[in-house]
């Protein structure tokens, strides 16, 4: 089968479709045949090296965490699901491989019929990781919300699951996303110098939790929630020297930076397919490319300016 890979850190060129053998549900586990997988900021960083430091890869390393397709396989022990059902979920944190003709889900939920493939393909990790952070951050009814980089694939998603909760949502954006987030029901500011001020204009009272998606103001968002206990940062490696938790999912494999992961919010799937059924949560597509294409994918990703998820058709 095809699966994207890479053997050297490095520009997107690195990037290769490669045939590598076929994997297989274990127990507990269904494969799907894909139709459509996600491309993550954070891994365009790890293929550049940029996160070499703080997540070391053992090559060839294979990309691709979320996707959505039809299954064909299922493992031992697992119920509810059937050969032919159509599905969106994740691989595991450790094996990834999801940008490829077939991939093994550890967490899945039935495809809303409401989101086509595009949708479905990168719906999984924006999920579990909003839904991961608003967990940690106890955001909820009365509070506001600060989303860092809400024009992002996160962004996007979480932006609509903090509204679901009850929460006022203020994003920042370039202004040619400002009507684009008020769409999703968050009220937009730029971001950049004066951040610090524009938000507190929008907000007197302060806001309640910040979710950085972006990088690089920590600083500013930490004045702004008050207490870097409220911030948690998905983007930004300097977080600790800011007291500010970085989350991520990875495995608990015993290293140090499996000691600071927080627990998948794999529960947050089941949601996203009520929320998708009564119109309440949409996964905003920025670009899809057929995954020959994936280095003009990555490129895209790298300029920082999609806005929503980019996906690779299969």
């Amino acid at each position: 089968m095809r699966a994207v890979q890479f053997s050297e850190y490095g520009p997107p060129e690195v990037l290769q479709v490669a045939e590598v053998p076929e994997p297989h549900a274990g127990p507990g586990e269904i494969r799907i045949a894909v139709r459509a997988s996600g491309l993550s900021a954070g891994e365009a960083r790890l293929r550049s090296g940029e996160m070499r430091h703080v997540v070391p890869l053992t090559f060839p390393y294979r990309t691709g965490f979320d996707a959505a397709g039809v299954v064909d396989e299922v493992g031992d022990g697992v119920t509810g699901v059937r050969v032919g059902d159509e599905v969106f979920g994740m691989a595991h944190s450790a094996v990834r491989g999801a940008n490829a003709d077939h991939v093994v889900l550890t967490a899945w939920a039935p495809k809303p019929a409401v989101w086509d493939w595009a949708e479905a393909g990168g719906a999984a990790g924006l999920v579990e990781t909003a839904t991961r952070v608003f967990d940690r951050l106890a955001a909820g009814s009365g509070d506001t919300v600060l989303i860092q980089g809400a024009a992002g694939g996160v962004g996007t998603v979480a932006g609509q699951l903090a509204a679901v909760r009850g929460a006022r949502v203020i994003g920042t954006a370039s202004a040619r996303n400002h009507d684009f987030l008020r769409s999703l029901g968050v009220e937009p500011t730029t971001y950049g110098p004066g951040l610090v001020e524009r938000v507190r204009a929008l907000a007197p009272a302060g806001v309640d939790a910040v979710f950085d998606c972006a990088g690089g103001a920590l600083p500013d968002l930490v004045a702004l929630a008050g207490d870097p206990a409220r911030v948690v940062t998905i983007a930004d490696t300097t977080a600790a020297a800011h007291g500010v938790h970085m989350s991520h999912g990875v495995p608990d494999d015993g290293t140090a930076l499996a000691a600071n992961a927080d627990r998948p919010a794999v529960h947050g799937l089941g949601l996203a397919v009520d929320l998708a059924a009564q119109g309440r949560l949409r996964i905003p597509v920025a670009a899809a490319f057929p995954l020959t294409h994936v280095a003009a994918a990555h490129e895209l990703s790298e300029t920082r300016h999609a806005r929503g998820k980019i996906i690779l058709m299969h």
